[in-house]
């Protein structure tokens, strides 16, 4: 291939990695001006998503809520329109450092307590009003954030009343999703589906990163005892995981409507 053509293809290649990096939803994959015209031209919401960094088992990997809910706010984000995506939060209350409890007793979690969990949720907000936000949505992917995310939604809006920007807590994503009563209609019991790292988490991850389930570990409350898992993670599918992502998102978008329509 002559060089000419080379140049061609590689300024073509260019031209469509920008196209895309424009089309995209999240800050971190934005410049500056980009968002300050974004914002300019009405796209004046913005998702705080909260994940976490914790154990999920000897077959899931620790980021899984990250992975879960950067799929799931580009969906919600992009049903809601004119609305874009903060970083997603990884550092989150996981259980107490000294002596651990919760999953802090497993390798690789890392967790902060609530109180320094709600000033960077707060903060974050803060920053966010300031650059021309007005409508700031939590959502959280783990049930161990939703405390904080109710105690800084209430404090803001508190001292705000809506000016600069009311902020909103997406519960029911988490909390009233419907996920766990499909299942059971499908035929899953309660102990199969669990609590942690069973059919519910596993089946979302295997949609969306199935590259970062390890199938070998596969097995019912993880294999062994204080493995981490509450459930039968071998009867997970990545078609489960699929309805139980579109099951949040709708119950997130349905929420988000109506909490920016009654302002």
């Amino acid at each position: 291939m002559k060089i000419s053509s080379l140049l061609a293809f590689f300024t073509l290649w260019l031209i469509h990695t920008s196209a895309i990096a424009q089309d995209s939803v999240f800050l971190e994959e934005l410049t500056w001006t980009e968002i300050r015209d974004l914002i300019d031209s009405g796209s004046t919401r913005v998702l705080i998503p909260t994940a976490g960094t914790e154990q999920n088992g000897p077959h899931m990997v620790l980021g899984k809520h990250r992975f879960i809910i950067d799929h799931a706010s580009n969906l919600i984000a992009r049903e809601l329109g004119k609305t874009l995506v903060a970083p997603a939060m990884t550092y989150v209350p996981e259980g107490d450092i000294d002596p651990p409890s919760g999953h802090m007793r497993f390798p690789g979690t890392i967790s902060l307590p609530n109180e320094h969990f709600v000033k960077v949720l707060e903060y974050t907000a803060r920053s966010l009003a300031a650059h021309g936000f007005t409508d700031i949505l939590f959502i959280s992917d783990s049930g161990s954030n939703m405390r904080g995310i109710a105690e800084v939604t209430e404090a803001l809006n508190n001292e705000w009343g809506g000016n600069p920007a009311r902020v909103h807590d997406v519960s029911d994503y988490y909390a009233k999703n419907g996920f766990r009563e499909w299942l059971e209609a499908e035929g899953e019991t309660p102990d199969a589906i669990g609590t942690h790292a069973g059919i519910t988490d596993t089946s979302q991850l295997l949609y969306v990163r199935s590259q970062h389930i390890r199938t070998d570990k596969l097995a019912y409350d993880g294999g062994f005892e204080n493995s981490g898992v509450r459930g039968d993670p071998t009867r997970a599918t990545a078609s489960y995981g699929q309805k139980g992502i579109e099951l949040k998102v709708d119950a997130a978008v349905k929420q988000a409507r109506s909490m920016l329509v009654s302002q």
